[in-house]
């Protein structure tokens, strides 16, 4: 009588208890997932302590490309030095440099082909000397493909350079000064 009374109670429970779905039983069935470690403040993520400075993976990246491409890639990172002297430039996206000023405005990427500059804000930028000739349909960025043998027009180049700092300049976000009460 034992033994059916255990049964009972058994069934009882099952009826209480939650199906088991195909999903709670694969979710059984995968390894425990491993613990890491909590990101530590004030360090970029993707970065170790004894990381290089973005400047000088950019430097790395246009000495490793060893062609026209480096040289071009050299020649822009110039330019945007020539034009913003307080650019900061930063290594994202495992590879790609960028140049900010009140947040990012610009990147450049080599490509097999080409290399490829492209501004963050571009759709909302004046491009009177239509430099810009792709990601012309995007809602946000626009870039300027270099391929070998083109020529730079140094020029038109830096007055977009100018109106995408000003851009950021004018749009970006004022830092909290703490809250007033």
């Amino acid at each position: 009588m034992a033994a059916a009374t255990k049964k009972t109670a058994a069934k009882v429970a099952a009826k209480k208890a939650p199906a088991k779905t195909a999903a709670t039983r694969v979710a059984a069935k995968r390894p425990a997932l491993k613990k890491t470690a909590p990101k530590q403040a004030g360090r970029p993520v993707g970065t170790s302590s004894n990381a290089m400075d973005a400047s000088q993976r950019i430097d790395r990246k246009i000495a490793s490309l060893g062609d026209w491409r480096g040289e071009r890639l050299a020649q822009l990172r110039r330019l945007i030095h020539e034009v913003d002297p307080q650019v900061v430039e930063e290594w994202k996206w495992m590879g790609t440099p960028v140049w900010s000023h009140d947040g990012m405005y610009a990147l450049a990427n080599p490509h097999k082909d080409k290399v490829k500059l492209t501004f963050f804000h571009g759709a909302k930028l004046d491009d009177p000397a239509k430099l810009f000739n792709a990601g012309l349909d995007g809602g946000k960025w626009r870039a300027i493909d270099f391929r070998e043998g083109d020529k730079l027009d140094t020029r038109a180049l830096k007055a977009l350079l100018r109106a995408a700092i000003a851009y950021n300049t004018t749009h970006s976000v004022p830092k909290s000064r703490g809250s007033r009460g």
